[in-house]
């Protein structure tokens, strides 16, 4: 195709235009409306919902498939434009500007009243309606999306990011009661509560999926990040309800979230599904990987002994099983709870600039570093390492990888070792206390073999917390460990060998 005669599809572009809105293209649109049956575009009766939308791109696509559909329903072009546009098609804009793209992408005018309109409404608005909705404040937070008022209360000239799909208590009266069909939608992902972003902000998009169930739809279908499968901030009970929900007919989980959205990074993938009101069973479940390479197979997402997590490789629960055989303690037993030693704000006040007997490990100048500590710091918690070995591992190191990239991932950065006085930063996560060093090193050693680093993967989110290690054996640290050794002891097959030797690399 000649370049003079290429003509991108304005959506497709703007999907590709930032990380801070997820923008939906086309392309993954149709993907998930093929996972409906085809018969409701064929229905006159069919209404959709998108409670979030931005470029209005799932709308379009319907509109295109319902005026192909109802052809021979209602053979009038004209009419059945004003049909589909007017009786089937609704959404709820999450900004000002949003709502303008969208009625520009389904209307083809941001006024829907207007001479250009493809259907002629009463108001500007149309079916895709934006109302400039204020969060509601209780103890510093909002009631209805948890956002911090310290950072999101503010003047009218701002966007406040409170959303009118999940700031109200009846979702049923947005649309004067009306039911929907289809709720299918790309909701907005997090809000910054001021003490990170990726997995340390707050997830958003599980209150939409809350919010649009309560409408009764028949179908559900949303794209969100794959992280609820095994962690994230605030997400225990959404996790427990999705994993438990039989009614998730069909899910599409992709470990590289650039095949999704191009050039965007969402540690942990993203995946879409389709929930079904009327089914109830096993979830068909792809499983994306970097690869290209797509594992399909039916399941509950609470597999036998991982109710609380969703295991994403199938061919991790063998070796899981094997490992839990043997009723063994796990080493989360031995890992500290986020930021071990009460340390938050600014290393550097702390910093001394001479020696002192205790020494802080953290990150300095984007570089890993162990410095002295002002002896005028008391600390305020982690007194039962002081005097004894230990060691630190980092709580979130994206480099590492995850189980399934094409690469073979490391999971976890090479543990250092702490000394007596040693502490660490909130960066770090503490190991032991160890009472003699031979033990910690020992420790050390394991953690460096590629059995216990896949068992780490399975349940490794952005940032790692004291669960992400409970699928790991503790063993006895008298000696050191070997991979060959401990394949041995928990009987692994040669094709479970095989896997594990693809999917993890040697510990630099």
């Amino acid at each position: 195709m000649s370049k003079l005669n290429y003509n991108p599809d304005v959506l497709s572009c703007l999907a590709n235009l930032s990380n801070d809105e997820v923008f939906t293209p086309p392309q993954l649109a149709n993907q998930m409306l093929d996972m409906l049956p085809q018969e409701l575009f064929r229905s006159p009766k069919t209404r959709f919902l998108d409670p979030c939308t931005k470029s209005g791109v799932f709308l379009r696509e319907i509109a295109k498939r319902l005026i192909t559909g109802l052809a021979d329903e209602i053979p009038d072009l004209q009419e059945r434009i004003d049909h589909i546009m007017h009786h089937q098609l609704y959404g709820i804009a999450i900004t000002r500007l949003t709502s303008l793209m969208s009625r520009r992408s389904l209307y083809c005018s941001k006024n829907a009243s207007g001479k250009y309109a493809l259907s002629q409404f009463d108001t500007e608005d149309g079916n895709i309606r934006f109302t400039d909705q204020r969060h509601t404040w209780q103890n510093g937070k909002c009631k209805y999306c948890g956002a911090s008022q310290e950072v999101y209360d503010r003047g009218d000239d701002l966007e406040s990011h409170a959303y009118e799909f999940i700031h109200t208590d009846k979702p049923n009266t947005l649309y004067n009661n009306m039911t929907f069909d289809v709720i299918i939608g790309n909701p907005p992902y997090q809000l910054n509560d001021g003490g990170g972003s990726g997995s340390s902000a707050k997830p958003i998009y599980d209150k939409f999926i809350i919010q649009a169930k309560k409408l009764n739809p028949r179908y559900l279908l949303m794209i969100i990040p794959s992280r609820w499968m095994t962690g994230g901030k605030g997400l225990d009970s959404f996790r427990e309800m999705m994993i438990q929900d039989r009614r998730i007919q069909v899910l599409h989980d992709y470990l590289d979230s650039s095949q999704c959205f191009t050039g965007v990074s969402i540690e942990g993938g993203v995946c879409y599904f389709m929930w079904n009101t009327n089914y109830s069973g096993e979830c068909e479940y792809y499983l994306h990987q970097s690869s290209g390479n797509i594992l399909y197979t039916r399941k509950t997402l609470d597999e036998e002994g991982t109710s609380d997590i969703v295991i994403r490789d199938s061919n991790l629960i063998g070796i899981l099983n094997k490992t839990k055989s043997l009723k063994e303690l796990t080493f989360d037993s031995i890992v500290s709870s986020r930021n071990p030693f009460a340390i938050r704000g600014d290393i550097k006040t702390l910093v001394s600039d001479t020696a002192t007997k205790r020494r802080i490990l953290c990150r300095l100048e984007l570089k890993r570093k162990i410095v002295p500590i002002k002896d005028s710091f008391k600390l305020g918690r982690g007194k039962e390492y002081i005097g004894k070995y230990k060691l630190f591992v980092s709580k979130a190191d994206g480099a590492a990888g995850q189980i399934g990239n094409p690469i073979p991932a490391r999971i976890i950065g090479k543990a250092e070792f702490g000394e007596k006085d040693m502490i660490c930063s909130e960066t770090f996560l503490a190991i032991g206390p160890f009472i003699n060093k031979e033990e910690a090193l020992n420790v050390a050693s394991y953690m460096q073999t590629k059995f216990f680093r896949l068992l780490v993967g399975i349940r490794k989110n952005k940032n790692m917390t004291q669960k992400t290690y409970s699928y790991v054996p503790l063993q006895d640290f008298s000696k050191p460990w070997t991979d060959e050794e401990l394949y041995k002891k928990y009987g692994l097959t040669d094709e479970e060998i095989q896997f594990i030797e693809s999917m993890i690399r040697p510990m630099e």
